[in-house]
């Protein structure tokens, strides 16, 4: 095993630092002393993450950016390099997501969703990447999430997106053999207790509630550093992300019907709200914390027994629901 790579002193730039899993990601690294370059659309939000990594040791750059924006990233890209003459680690970890009837959300917002979280991920290696072939190193983390594997009903924007980025992200590793030190690390977290799903555009006309069990975005950003230590081409977070991985290549139109079949029952059963285009076109000015407020008690690991079994009874049930078709 390779030994570790020394963060302190780094050049990190991360994406969607603003809330959720990114703003996780600033705190994390910057107990390590690191140069972090926060990039997101809400400048407000990014300042206050800013002062937060300042206060554990860190510095810290605040670029606002839309990374649906090729521009805008090559922007960023050149800030970052500018201000510390190097980028060691560029983070994709900005998303937005969009709910509904896919014949019933318009498809601008369609479009929007994939140039968000599949462009824009592209964007931002397109631009990284110069500056580590020059300097001859780079680590590159992909936040993809179970997604990448598991297709998300009325997410269909969501879906192709993240299916997208994973086929992209594995032909961009095949594409750099002959850069031994320039790494691509792709990440699969399970649903995470973030703001994501209260920013989220919503045309279903009922409230969104992640399905459980949502894990702690603290615990994908020390997944993060330990990755930005350590590389490794793909890391699986939480136990049900392998779970679902699994279940959806061993049966995947019963693992497909049912979740469309527990998401419209649920829907079915939400209480109504308002539509709403939530952050999709433009940043918001609330959840900008790490947490959603949606998260289990205790560890994760204390519910793998429940986890498992909700899966295995998930899958007798969708293979019922399919014999019956």
């Amino acid at each position: 095993m390779s030994k570790p790579i020394s963060l302190t002193g780094t050049t990190i730039v991360i994406t969607g630092a603003s809330s959720g899993a990114g703003r996780a990601a600033a705190l994390e690294f910057a107990k390590y002393r690191t140069n972090l370059v926060l990039a997101a659309r809400n400048e407000a939000a990014l300042n206050e993450v800013k002062a937060e990594c300042e206060a554990l040791g860190a510095q810290a750059l605040v670029v606002p950016t839309d990374t649906s924006d090729a521009k805008a990233m090559i922007a960023l890209a050149n800030a970052a390099a500018d201000w510390q003459d190097r980028i060691d680690v560029w983070i994709n970890n900005a998303g937005v997501l969009a709910a509904g009837d896919f014949d019933k959300t318009p498809m601008a917002v369609h479009e929007q969703v994939i140039k968000t979280n599949l462009l824009g991920y592209m964007n931002g290696a397109h631009a990284v990447l110069p500056f580590f072939k020059e300097q001859g190193w780079g680590t590159l983390i992909n936040n993809i999430s179970i997604g990448g594997f598991l297709p998300v009903p009325y997410g269909a924007g969501y879906t192709a997106a993240k299916f997208g980025l994973r086929g992209w992200s594995e032909a961009l590793k095949g594409e750099l053999t002959g850069f031994p030190e320039i790494y691509v690390c792709d990440l699969f977290p399970a649903f995470l207790d973030t703001p994501g799903i209260q920013h989220a555009g919503n045309y279903t006309g009922k409230v969104l509630k992640p399905a459980p069990p949502v894990y702690d975005p603290v615990r994908l950003a020390q997944v993060m550093v330990k990755v930005a230590r350590r590389p490794k081409a793909n890391t699986y977070v939480g136990s049900v992300s392998l779970l679902f991985k699994l279940s959806h290549a061993l049966l995947p139109e019963t693992v497909t019907k049912m979740t469309g079949f527990v998401m419209k029952k649920y829907l079915d059963r939400a209480d109504p709200i308002a539509l709403s285009d939530g952050n999709v076109f433009t940043t918001v000015d609330y959840g900008m914390s790490r947490h959603g407020g949606f998260g289990l008690p205790g560890k994760p690991k204390a519910h793998r027994k429940y986890i498992a079994g909700a899966l295995l009874a998930g899958l007798a049930l969708g293979w019922v629901i399919t014999k019956r078709k």
